[in-house]
């Protein structure tokens, strides 16, 4: 095969599988959607406008959710006076799961649920946890895949300082 056809088979490999997944993942410098656009169960925050949000999406059935919340919720504490918002999207088929997985792992932030996967689908989610890092004009900065411990909780520490000082 010559150079020009496989580039053309690579371009469009690429642009099938963007095509059928309807869109590529959510990526830095992206505009993260409108939550409010979704469906999403549960109750989102009045205005996002101004505040450096985590969007971190999380099942039931994910062991390094369960060791994320604990992170998550020592985040919100100590930024949300600056303007920090977590908000945690489960994406679970039913609603018992999330229900039994609150009980056990207490959110002192939002938590809402995609029943339908729609918001998962258009930020690209193939790893639980996944989160993505906004600023306050809502652009995505950072994000994260998987949860590691103390070493993400400094990352996502950092991040927001970083975008406190704009």
């Amino acid at each position: 095969m010559n150079t020009s056809l496989l580039k053309t088979l690579a371009v469009t490999t690429l642009l099938a599988g963007t095509f059928f997944t309807g869109r590529a993942a959510l990526k830095v410098d992206d505009a993260f959607p409108d939550l409010g656009g979704f469906s999403l169960e549960g109750k989102l925050p009045d205005t996002l406008k101004g505040k450096v949000v985590i969007v971190d999406f999380w099942a039931s059935w994910c062991g390094p959710c369960k060791e994320s919340f604990p992170a998550m919720n020592d985040l919100q504490k100590k930024y949300a006076d600056k303007g920090v918002v977590i908000i945690a999207v489960n994406e679970d088929e039913e609603k018992s799961d999330m229900q039994d997985f609150l009980k056990a792992n207490t959110a002192g932030f939002t938590v809402v649920r995609d029943a339908k996967q729609k918001l998962v689908a258009v930020a690209g989610i193939q790893t639980m946890p996944s989160s993505f890092v906004l600023d306050d004009t809502g652009k995505v900065r950072f994000t994260h895949t998987g949860f590691h411990g103390e070493t993400t909780r400094k990352e996502y520490e950092q991040q927001i300082e970083s975008l406190l000082k704009k």
